[in-house]
């Protein structure tokens, strides 16, 4: 196996959907996941798991996506015995990542001053609503929750009366990408320093950081900006246009694509020279938008991608997940990818976005069942024997 990450190993804490969606990055990229759960399994099992149309074998599809790639061991880290064990694994592993609420791995004594204790070398990584410190840390939080708070989910939407959310769960799947991210920084960090440290993710941190220029904008001009649908603040035509069987994008950026657009679509009210330029488009966008989508409806999408395509106009089909998931780009980087069960049969989700040049083999095995690998985690890692497995499993500590 030729994979980044190989030879690091991680012990992965996480449920639901920001945590499991970090570590399957650190799997995806070869590092050993040992999931810990515990001896009733977490949480994420149980979703969608006896949806006749979104599970396979028992497996939900979050289950079946988020866990590929890892091992699991039950271990009931509320007995002693149980916590000596999670400690005694600690000293054999790199990275420990979680996304308990707030205090809780303080409460299980499993946060970051006292993994250091038995393995200086150790990090750590929580992903939280909030963070670890401040007046609003102890706030439960999910997806939307983020999403709200942090000011993106103000502008989106058709206007100031249509707010939505994302389609996907950008606030949960942003604190897992900043996770990774940290989580690879504190590696590097140590080649140098020789010591771990604790990677503290907030979902509402990420979401704030991800408003980029926008934060600047407002900052500069004291302005809240408000949902525009699919159009932008800048640029016309920038918007989404009906064809007579579905919708695509087209996104005139430089004045250059106004000219070629004008070749394609030989429309006479936009010839006036006013036009040739941002802000005389601007000036009358709605005509310019509503003139366009009317020319766009006479014909089919594919129509006219290939006639905007050979002018090189930015532009593109609005997809449906199916088609998404069919495109010959999306399929040529690997894109789709089989997703195993354990019981041999599979299904199939979305590969590895991060393609090294040396380091890029592409292996997906299947989520594992609740336990799979306590007796070879603990047999090849802590050295105990079978009779010592038995008698912990005899006692409910592992399973």
């Amino acid at each position: 196996m030729n994979k980044a990450l190989a030879g690091v190993r991680v012990l992965d804490l996480t449920h639901m959907l920001s945590g499991p969606y970090g570590s399957m990055i650190l799997a995806d990229l070869g590092a050993e996941t040992i999931k810990v759960e515990p001896c009733h399994g977490e949480g994420t099992r149980k979703l969608l798991a006896t949806d006749p149309k979104n599970s396979l074998d028992g497996m939900g599809a979050y289950y079946i996506t988020l866990n590929r790639n890892k091992k699991s061991v039950a271990v009931d880290l509320k007995t002693e015995q149980g916590l000596s064990l999670f400690k005694d694994l600690v000293k054999n592993v790199d990275i420990v990542i979680s996304n308990f609420g707030a205090d809780v791995p303080e409460r299980l004594g499993i946060d970051y001053s006292s993994l250091a204790e038995v393995n200086p070398r150790i990090i750590t990584c929580t992903i939280s609503g909030f963070g670890s410190d401040g007046p609003g840390s102890k706030r439960p939080a999910f997806d939307q929750v983020a999403q709200a708070m942090g000011g993106g989910m103000s502008i989106t939407g058709t206007d100031q009366h249509s707010i939505v959310r994302a389609g996907i769960p950008i606030g949960d799947l942003g604190g897992g990408m900043f996770g990774v991210m940290g989580i690879l920084a504190a590696l590097y960090e140590r080649e140098r320093s020789g010591v771990g440290q604790h990677v503290d993710i907030s979902m509402l941190d990420c979401q704030i950081s991800m408003l980029n220029y926008m934060a600047t904008m407002h900052f500069l001009s004291g302005d809240d900006p408000y949902p525009i649908g699919n159009s932008h603040f800048v640029h016309v035509p920038y918007n989404t246009f009906s064809c007579s069987d579905g919708y695509i994008v087209i996104a005139v950026i430089t004045d250059n694509f106004w000219q070629n657009l004008k070749q394609v679509v030989s429309c006479a009210e936009f010839n006036d020279a006013k036009y040739d330029t941002q802000p005389g488009r601007w000036q009358d966008r709605e005509m310019i938008n509503s003139t366009l989508n009317r020319l766009l409806s006479g014909n089919t999408c594919e129509y006219w991608l290939a006639q905007l395509e050979a002018k090189r106009i930015p532009c593109a089909p609005v997809n449906s997940l199916s088609q998404a998931l069919r495109d010959t780009q999306v399929l040529h980087r690997n894109m789709v990818v089989d997703l195993k069960h354990p019981s041999g049969k599979s299904t199939k989700g979305p590969g590895n976005p991060i393609k090294l040049s040396r380091s890029s083999d592409q292996e997906f095995t299947a989520a594992p069942t609740l336990g799979q690998h306590t007796q070879e985690v603990m047999t090849q890692l802590l050295n105990l024997s079978v009779q010592q497995i038995e008698y912990l499993r005899e006692q409910g500590i592992i399973k």
